[in-house]
């Protein structure tokens, strides 16, 4: 099962986290989120190693910012999380791994991811808010059982260590991989990295 640690910003802690050697790591550039990394340096990013995922995610961005972004930071990955069409996704497929995120409920329809085919390389199914992920809230997962597509899918939305026996659990295909963010957080933003290193324990 592949890590991401997401919402990071501090110099220090991106290195501390690092050192636990995840498969991504989120850095989200979309102003009203509280976790957003807007000193972001990429001196910083530059020293993460190759096999660490630098993944930047946005929320209805332009595309020549997505674009300037990628050159100046390096992002390996984007993570959409706003309206973004399938053609809007199929910009970025070539330069760099698009990941597609959707906020689910009870009503959601998972017919309508058909049209991605194609367009990403992996979907990210959070708890559906107002604020686009980050709530530390969690949904049914049975809800999965409706996703019949082959494109693999982070699980995102309320991931904590009370929970992530029940993650281990989920035996979907197309499980790939877990987003870790504001439950493993001292604040906003900042990491506690001793629960990161339990989360890792019990996931690798």
């Amino acid at each position: 099962m592949k890590i991401k640690v997401c919402g990071l910003k501090h110099p220090d802690n991106i290195s501390a986290v690092a050192a636990l050697r995840p498969d991504y790591v989120g850095f989200i550039c979309y102003a009203p989120s509280p976790r957003y990394a807007s000193e972001l340096e990429g001196e910083v990013l530059a020293t993460l190693s190759e096999n660490i995922y630098k993944t930047a995610v946005l929320v209805n961005e332009d595309e020549e910012v997505i674009a300037k972004l990628i050159d100046n930071y390096k992002f390996d990955a984007i993570q959409l999380h706003g309206n973004e069409s399938p053609e809007f996704c199929a910009l970025f497929k070539d330069k760099v791994t698009v990941i597609k995120a959707f906020g689910l409920d009870d009503s959601f329809d998972f017919a309508k991811l058909d049209k991605y085919n194609g367009s990403v390389d992996y979907l990210l199914f959070d708890t559906k808010t107002a604020k686009h992920g980050g709530s530390g809230q969690t949904f049914d997962w049975k809800l999965l059982d409706n996703y019949k597509m082959k494109i693999p899918f982070f699980l995102s939305g309320g991931l904590s260590l009370e929970n992530l026996d029940e993650v281990k659990a989920i035996s979907h295909p197309q499980f790939y991989g877990v987003d870790l963010n504001s439950r493993f957080e001292l604040e906003p933003g900042l990491k506690d990295i001793d629960k990161l290193k339990k989360a890792f324990e019990l996931l690798k």
